[in-house]
């Protein structure tokens, strides 16, 4: 894949590419328009040309350019803010709903994958690492929550058992989810968006929305054309800009980091990870890895909340990979990049409508593969005239950030220092 269409990453270099979609020139009509061509935006599309809807996408740059195509690949049941959290925003009974519905994602992404046969890795196995006993504890007793009260199978690993999968004396333990897994990300939009085109969908690429007129028949507005349509579903997420203020000051960017090593041969990558599942540390600022087809390890943390690259990030990169794995002492890392995630006030999704044609999903805070791909289908249909389960999550309350634009990045830093300190602390 081009270096030029893409930010460079192991992922950009790795994929199969499409060509480029043409711009938007001049006026069309659609019965839905979406903005922004990442999992939210095209599965929805998918689900409503499948039905038989007329659906344009507008993407500001490429297919999978921001975080559907550049994140840590890790697709995990639930979501970001904890059941415990959704339990204090909803109550127990909608968040059981909403776990639910994200069991049902897993399995939609699954059947994605197959139905479409979308070539992007996908690996079982995800496992939750504690560095403290107070994360082991926390880790043994959302075990528990889990099965007794959400139904949801998972599994205790001693730290002996873990040794025998992951080769890191780092950890005390894991939380293991066998129906969890990983995949390609890029691969994995790409693949959706070859699905979405042979439905009937039309993609637009460079084509970013400057803005949204709201009423009966909302209108998309481009440099150089626009899209009137009988619904509009906004799905940019980090990467939204001036369309919709509420949205806006309702998710923050925060910037994460992925780095891959060289190629370290079949047998030393699977002697790091024997049964090829993902992992990931419960710190604040964690850790999440995993391997490549091609034998690197894909090595994960270090976000930023300022907007702002950390400094010396590739120095900071290794010395966090060499901590887990001590025996990568001799090996360099060869790609390193990072990119834009969305974050509520809450962890919790933030989705919905802003008026009856036009709908909405954000706030995926770090844990979205698969949370994407339920909020598309969700979205499509409400708009097919079914929206019980998007009203579940239209229901959690979400304040805007604190501070304004001018003040609210700066109060984040602050609290995330905090939360690091906690981490180190006990």
């Amino acid at each position: 894949m081009s270096s030029g269409s893409y930010p460079p990453s192991w992922y950009a270099a790795s994929a199969t590419p499409l060509p480029e979609q043409p711009t938007l020139q001049g006026r069309t009509d659609a019965d839905v328009c979406i903005l922004g061509a990442g999992y939210t935006g095209l599965s929805a599309a998918l689900e409503l040309a499948e039905a038989g809807y007329r659906v344009v996408v507008l993407e500001a740059e490429r297919i999978g350019w921001g975080a559907s195509g550049r994140n840590g690949g890790q697709a995990i049941a639930g979501f970001s803010c904890g059941e415990a959290k959704l339990e204090a925003l909803a109550g127990f009974a909608d968040a059981r709903k909403m776990f639910d519905l994200s069991r049902e994602g897993l399995r939609w992404l699954r059947d994605r994958i197959d139905r479409h046969g979308i070539a992007c890795d996908w690996r079982d196995g995800h496992a939750q690492v504690p560095i403290k006993p107070r994360q082991e504890r926390e880790l043994r007793a959302a075990m528990e929550e889990l099965g007794t009260r959400y139904d949801y199978p998972v599994e205790w690993w001693s730290r002996e058992r873990l040794r025998e999968q992951l080769a890191s004396d780092r950890y005390l333990g894991a939380l293991y989810d066998p129906n969890s897994g990983h995949l390609h990300p890029l691969e994995y939009a790409l693949g959706l968006a070859r699905a979405a085109m042979a439905a009937g969908v039309r993609i637009f690429e460079h084509s970013r929305v400057t803005e949204l007129v709201r009423g009966r028949h909302p209108v998309l507005k481009t440099a150089q054309g626009e899209v009137r349509c009988g619904f509009a579903v906004i799905a940019g997420n980090a990467l939204l800009r001036g369309i919709a203020p509420e949205l806006e000051s309702r998710a923050m960017p925060v910037g994460t980091y992925i780095a891959a090593t060289v190629p370290l041969g079949e047998e030393r990558a699977r002697a790091l990870i024997r049964n090829d599942m993902a992992v990931a540390d419960t710190n604040w600022a964690l850790d999440y890895y995993r391997l490549s087809r091609d034998h690197r390890l894909l090595f994960g943390g270090r976000a930023s909340y300022s907007t702002l690259p950390p400094p010396n990030l590739r120095g900071v990169m290794t010395r966090r990979m060499r901590r887990v794995f001590p025996q990568l002492h001799d090996v360099g890392i060869e790609y390193l990049w990072g990119g834009m995630i969305d974050i509520s006030l809450n962890r919790a999704p933030h989705w919905g409508r802003l008026t009856p044609q036009v709908y909405f999903a954000q706030g995926f805070s770090g844990h979205g593969v698969i949370a994407t791909g339920l909020a598309g289908k969700l979205i499509a249909e409400a708009i097919r005239g079914q929206s019980e389960r998007l009203d579940l999550f239209a229901k959690i309350p979400h304040r805007p950030f604190p501070g304004g634009r001018a003040l609210r990045t700066p109060l984040l830093v602050a609290a995330m220092a905090w939360y690091k300190l906690r981490d180190a602390l006990w």
